[in-house]
């Protein structure tokens, strides 16, 4: 027996799904001999790289985590007092190991598909409900990308509820930093002014103020009462916003109490971990007038066909792909995972937990404020909840910056003449003391160690009467009944087997390439070393991180033919806007400001116009051919049209109907021709990489969906990350950062409240590149294609598909054109959808972006078996719905239309059915060995849309039919 010494596991074997001998059978079906023929069949010879992407080998999963280690050692993890919206916070372990760290949560999809998402929906509602009652507003949506996003688009309501297109905000120059930059950033584009300044001296009759901006407890830590300013704000016929502390919100008057018109903050530290800035679940909470301009999602509850209480998104036509250019923001996509975990801390503390925790917060900092006034420094103000301004002379700031350091601690300088100490969860009496030598020590005094014991001796809040909270929060019974780490876990699970994820089966989404999350991938997201490090720490302590940006950007970079990368864009839509932000940049630094029509083609994602508008542009849609392909002719027209203020095309690549379109390379030509640049949206990369790339065709700026292409996982709607790669022209205008400096010498101002966005996740992506190396993201690339043209030729004899290229292959995805079926058995395609959840399927796409057909893409990682099980099932729906159009089964009562079924349907006691229970619910012997359950029936949407709840109904509504929702 020979023995192989050098062997050495490979990854991609494990990321792909097929094996050898199943690649050649799909080879087979699809007429063609090898794997490399047929990508020269199905990618236009005309874009293919000639080069391999320059990137070292992959190697195995111990080898990449075992590198990991060692730069995350690089790091240090200090204690941070910093604030400034973000704190160190314990992640309760029963949330940390069965949400966090749990695939069946962190896999899931955005819960378009209502009936097998009751889970998360539900602990959507509780944070909805968390939401509300800690800003005593009336509605909440299900969480926004971050605070500083949340705060712009705060700013973006405003201006559409009271401005007339324009006008100026005012933003408290008490707001944090990053968060007035980020609001800056977004009112520039849109014509707004934005007047930063003192809101006690303030003159709101100056200007046409559409509303105002301050912080609660502000970044210096002074609780203000803006009752006053509220009103002024009002009489100027603008909206009163607060960016409010969450935790702090248990102790301090809610806003809704004082006239905030909309409350906006973070939820970080609800138990979600520091992670260099990210993710985190921002919240945005207004009033019942504004819900159907309100940003985000929204879960409400309605009734399932059975008339019983069911969860779903209520308004869904104010996702962005279907409003466009007419959307208010293009932000459609949430932190669903990082909400949800915010939610169940809530659930799992209950209202007296947080208060405690709250409160001890707080008793700290009341200690160590009387601690330093007991050495001579009195905190400048007395109102305050965890956060301390202290103010002493240049050369004292200096001495104490010393010495936290030197104790591993790191303190906020505000100025040369003044500190911030913000103190957290994790704050310990020790920590205090620790502080409390810090300021001795580098201060010079000769004073004794402070006594805490004595100097907390008849402890009291110093807060105001009028700024203390006495109403009540959280008394709906699910803050009430799981304190027990048992009836938590259990209550954690329930929700859990109520939602498909891909620990279930393949979620063959169109564009939204649902592949696999490997284990080795997250391992290192909730390592110490990289989650409990604060964004704004000095750069010097992350040291690590830095190591992996400057990889994955060189990565990237390489994937896309580009000079220059930024990862601050916390999600795709961001990064669309980041993209055209930095076009925008590049035309007023080169003396071509007037140009601002973007052209889109009528194929784009629903995003692109959203944030073209956002970004000031004019959009001017341009058409597509039978085919599915931009028409030149109409592009050239439109591009002539406009060429004197033509500012960019927005395209897609593949297109988003799923094919390669020959002419991408004259379609960039004729944009640059005319001054234009060019956008690609990075969404279908996941067919591109390592043979053709958007540099190569033409584009010049392109984003990067990493929860997509790069494996972060969806986490049932977020988090995500979409960092833009840029030509060299473009590399000096990359997002910079008021805090942490980042991008380029004439940079945009920051997009995310973080200078790295969610950099945490970026290890995610990090980890995948190593293991994979450039040939295992090629393989995975052509298996990507191959997989699509697999089902694709499996589905065509029972469901035409819509577009193919012009060598009759699609790209990583495809369209089946149900509309047909519609005519001949009034089937429709949401009929289609529900029924796959009785095979235990989440639908693909579906109606977008043609209306009646489903969007396929089956990605790399789903192996042969999957896909034929999938296809299996299609074919067999097929066949149900040939049973309608032949008679055999009636057009208003068949498995279709009644589908969903679920357990409580099966087992009735009467079946007043023309089909059998076994039919119903056990179409395939493969489903009645591995049966996922729907919980519950098809949803009523209109009605969800009609009567909005959107915090949790009372908890007998759950055991009951109802007959009312109100």
């Amino acid at each position: 027996m020979s023995l192989n010494w050098k062997y050495q596991e490979s990854f991609a074997g494990r990321h792909i799904g097929p094996e050898t001998p199943e690649v050649k059978q799909m080879l087979s079906t699809l007429g063609v001999t090898s794997l490399d023929a047929f990508i020269e069949s199905a990618v236009p010879p005309a874009i293919r790289s000639q080069e391999p992407l320059r990137l070292p080998a992959g190697r195995g999963e111990n080898e990449v985590l075992a590198q990991l280690e060692a730069i995350a050692a690089k790091n240090q993890v200090f204690r941070s007092f910093i604030g400034m919206g973000y704190h160190d916070t314990h992640v309760p372990n029963v949330i940390l190991r069965n949400i966090f760290q749990n695939p069946g949560w962190y896999t899931q999809y955005t819960p378009y598909q209502a009936e097998i998402a009751q889970g998360r929906l539900e602990a959507l509602l509780n944070f909805q409900t968390m939401v509300t009652d800690l800003t005593g507003m009336e509605v909440a949506n299900a969480s926004l990308l971050d605070e500083g996003t949340a705060a712009a688009e705060a700013m973006a309501l405003a201006l559409h509820a009271k401005g007339d297109g324009t006008g100026a905000f005012f933003v408290s120059d008490a707001c944090h930093p990053q968060t007035v930059d980020v609001v800056r950033t977004r009112a520039t584009p849109l014509g707004v002014e934005v007047v930063v300044g003192d809101h006690r001296t303030v003159d709101l009759s100056a200007k046409k103020f559409f509303g105002a901006l301050v912080q609660y407890p502000a970044t210096d830590g002074v609780v203000h009462d803006y009752r006053a300013f509220g009103e002024k704000v009002h009489a100027a016929g603008g909206l009163f916003v607060v960016a409010a502390d969450l935790l702090g919100l248990t102790l301090l008057t809610p806003p809704g109490e004082f006239g905030a018109d909309a409350v906006v903050g973070s939820a970080q530290r609800f138990g979600v971990p520091l992670g260099y800035g990210g993710p985190h679940a921002a919240f945005f909470a207004t009033k019942h007038a504004y819900t159907r301009v309100m940003p985000g999602r929204l879960i409400g509850v309605s009734e399932d066909a059975q008339g019983r209480p069911a969860l779903r998104m209520a308004l869904q036509t104010r996702e962005q792909h279907i409003r466009r250019e007419k959307a208010t923001s293009n932000i459609c996509t949430a932190q669903v995972l990082l909400a949800v975990m915010a939610g169940m801390y809530a659930v799992y503390h209950g209202p007296e937990g947080l208060k405690a925790i709250a409160e001890r917060v707080h008793g700290l900092t009341v200690v160590l404020s009387r601690g330093l006034a007991k050495l001579g420094f009195k905190p400048k103000y007395d109102q305050f909840f965890d956060t301390l301004r202290v103010e002493l002379t240049p050369p004292q700031v200096r001495g104490v910056l010393a010495a936290a350091e030197a104790a591993k601690m790191n303190f906020r300088r505000i100025d040369e003449k003044t500190l911030g100490l913000a103190l957290d969860e994790t704050t310990r009496p020790s920590d205090v003391q620790d502080i409390l030598a810090a300021f001795i020590q580098g201060a010079n005094k000769s004073a004794s160690p402070v006594n805490l014991d004595e100097v907390a001796e008849g402890l009291e809040s110093p807060l105001a009467p009028e700024l203390r909270r006495t109403s009540a929060y959280l008394t709906h019974p699910v803050f009430n009944r799981y304190h027990s780490e048992t009836e938590m876990l259990r209550y954690v699970r329930r929700l859990e087997a109520k939602d498909l994820s891909l620990t279930h089966s393949m979620i063959p989404l169109g564009s939204c390439t649902m592949k696999l999350n490997a284990t080795a991938e997250m391992i290192p997201v909730t390592w110490p070393q990289f989650s409990k490090l604060h964004p704004f720490a000095p750069t010097s302590q992350a040291a690590g991180y830095k190591v992996v940006f400057e990889q994955l950007e060189n990565a990237l970079s390489q994937v896309t033919g580009f000079a220059g990368c930024s990862l601050q864009p916390n999600a795709g839509s961001q990064g669309e806007y980041a993209g055209l932000l930095v076009i925008r940049a590049y035309h007023q630094a080169r003396g071509q400001g007037h140009r601002d029509v973007c052209l889109i083609p009528s194929s784009a994602h629903g995003t692109n116009p959203a944030s073209a508008v956002m970004a000031g542009y004019r959009v001017v849609v341009t058409k597509c051919d039978e085919n599915g392909n931009i028409d030149l002719d109409d592009l050239r027209a439109k591009a002539d049209e406009h060429k004197d203020k033509l500012a960019a095309l927005m395209v897609t690549y593949p297109s988003t109907h799923g094919v390669f379109e020959e002419e991408i390379k004259e379609i960039c030509s004729i944009i640059h021709e005319r001054g234009g640049q060019v956008y690609m949206d990075g969404a279908n990369l996941n067919a591109q990489v390592g043979l053709t790339a958007p540099g190569l065709v033409g584009a010049d700026v392109c984003h990067i969906n990493l929860h997509k292409t790069f494996c972060i996982p969806h986490g049932g709607g977020g988090p995500g990350m979409g960092p833009i790669c840029v030509a060299s022209h473009l590399v000096k205008f990359l997002p910079g950062h008021p805090v942490i400096q980042t991008g380029g010498a004439e940079a945009i101002g920051a997009i995310s409240a973080a200078p790295w966005g969610s950099a945490s996740i970026l290890l995610i992506s990090w980890m995948y590149v190593q293991m994979m190396g450039g040939e295992g993201l090629t393989q995975a690339t052509k298996m990507a294609i191959l997989n699509a043209n697999y089902v694709a030729e499996r589905l065509q004899p029972h469901y035409p598909v819509l577009y193919r290229g012009k060598r009759g292959r699609v790209a990583h995805e495809c369209i089946v054109d149900l509309r047909p079926l519609k005519k001949t058995a009034g089937v429709e395609v949401e009929d289609v959808a529900k029924r796959l959840m009785d095979y235990g399927f989440h639908a693909p796409t579906v109606s977008f972006p043609v209306a009646g057909t489903l969007m396929i893409e089956p990605t790399e990682s789903e192996s042969k078996a999957e896909l034929d099980r999938f296809c299996d099932a299609m074919i067999a729906i097929r066949q149900e719905i040939r049973d309608v159009e032949e008679g055999r089964a009636p057009k208003d009562n068949n498995v279709l239309k009644n589908a969903p079924h679920t357990a409580r349907t099966l087992t009735a006691p009467e079946w007043n059915r023309p089909y059998t229970r076994e039919q119903a619910v056990f179409p395939t012997p493969w489903v009645r060995d591995n049966k996922f359950w729907p919980s519950v029936g098809r949803l009523n949407n209109v009605l969800g849309d009609r009567k909005l709840v959107c915090s949790c109904p009372p908890i007998e509504d759950y055991d009951t039919p109802s007959q009312k929702v109100a």
